[in-house]
């Protein structure tokens, strides 16, 4: 062979395997279509950066989690929309990475009384159903044995967690009654109802602020700890997140509490009056404030985990009929407001989602006093699991 020849055979090679490379890199993540939904979107987005559902919010080591839980519930909504198999396998991939060939939940305990590891647990009832894999079944049946001793404050309302005493956090509806409304429905002949209800009578007579008919983000029946206010017992923020919560909680245990039951009417008013009040303090743009009663304090911003919560629940609710449907068309005007406002296309067509608050607490070590000023001054970061789980579940109700 001759020197040429060989360098012309050399070249080629290379060039095959640079294209080769190339093509892999090209179909890895390839640029999204301008005419993708945004609920795709979203969720290809999530699919891209976290190829394992754990790894959400850059968590290191498989979690069971309520951040999961609440971005694969819409990963759910969209399987049941668009019948594509890859958004049932991440949700199957994430149960089956951290429940057990015993069906236990990995690294779980019971004695620590944290509420949010019931909200993980809605996935696994349509896994069961699918599947019929009796791990995911035991799971449940933990969970639901969890809320039977749930510790509780002397009116019956669930501790947030063991280490929170007396204390009802408004995230735990969300966390806990959309679960335990599908379970009792489903395996207990609806006893549980009663029960249920009471917990958001609570949120009702205790968490809502008289003057606007919003909630803040916990109350402590005992008014021990140092963040309760001496005569409610309430803390001391409205946090726009916290009226998400709130939101997603009644329309989501809606979904399973049965139109007959004599509670139900009572959860629809509740519902009817949250929205109402959220209605009365969006901005002129359509949007919530991370303090969502004062907008005109200092260093107060727009938030885009609780806006997208309180735009899902409006247009959740008006397409269900748990709220008239000018509703809705709320919802589409603050749903484009957003896009405006807080979301952004990489070069790649994945979705940027700005002015996230970090997760906010009460209490603990360092303590968290939970005044206006401790809210406006967490963090805001680009697509956290609250916002982008809360957008896609928006996106998907509205079509968009």
């Amino acid at each position: 062979m001759s020197k040429s020849s060989f360098k012309n055979i050399h070249l080629i090679v290379l060039l095959l395997i640079f294209s080769s490379k190339t093509i892999a890199q090209t179909n890895e993540n390839p640029v999204l279509a301008d005419k993708l939904k945004w609920s795709e979107r979203t969720a290809i987005t999530i699919l891209n950066k976290y190829p394992k559902a754990y790894q959400i919010d850059g968590t290191e080591k498989p979690k069971w989690d309520y951040k999961m839980g609440l971005v694969l519930s819409g990963f759910e909504k969209l399987y049941q929309k668009t019948n594509d198999k890859k958004y049932l396998d991440y949700i199957k991939d994430y149960a089956d990475e951290m429940i057990d060939a015993e069906g236990n939940i990995k690294k779980y305990d019971i004695k620590e009384y944290n509420i949010d590891c019931a909200n993980p647990g809605k996935l696994l009832f349509n896994l069961y159903e699918i599947t019929k894999d009796n791990r995911y079944l035991k799971v449940i049946q933990q969970l639901r044995a969890q809320l039977e001793t749930q510790p509780r404050t002397a009116s019956g309302g669930f501790w947030h967690k063991q280490i929170y005493p007396n204390q009802m956090w408004i995230d735990g509806l969300y966390m806990a009654e959309p679960f335990y409304t599908q379970y009792t429905v489903k395996f207990e002949n609806g006893k549980a109802l009663d029960d249920i209800a009471k917990q958001f009578e609570l949120v009702q007579n205790h968490l809502r602020d008289k003057k606007t008919g919003l909630v803040y983000q916990a109350w402590d029946e005992s008014k021990e700890i140092v963040w309760a206010n001496p005569e409610t017992g309430t803390s001391p923020t409205i946090w726009g997140r916290g009226i998400g919560w709130y939101m997603m909680a009644l329309t989501e245990t809606l979904d399973y509490y049965p139109k007959t039951h004599p509670q139900y009417k009572t959860l629809v008013g509740y519902l009817n009056q949250i929205a109402k009040s959220a209605d009365q303090h969006k901005s002129k743009s359509g949007l919530w404030y991370q303090v969502a009663d004062k907008p005109e304090l200092k260093g107060n911003y727009l938030e885009s985990s609780s806006s997208a919560m309180i735009i899902y629940s409006m247009a959740k609710g008006a397409d269900k009929g748990y709220l008239v449907s000018s509703y809705k068309k709320t919802a589409q005007k603050s749903f484009d407001a957003y896009l405006k406002e807080f979301v952004k296309k990489d070069e790649k067509g994945q979705i940027i989602i700005s002015n996230v608050s970090s997760n906010v607490g009460l209490g603990g070590k360092p303590f968290r006093d939970g005044t206006n000023e401790y809210y406006i001054n967490s963090k805001t970061k680009d697509n956290s699991s609250p916002a982008l789980a809360a957008f896609l579940l928006s996106a998907i109700e509205l079509n968009k």
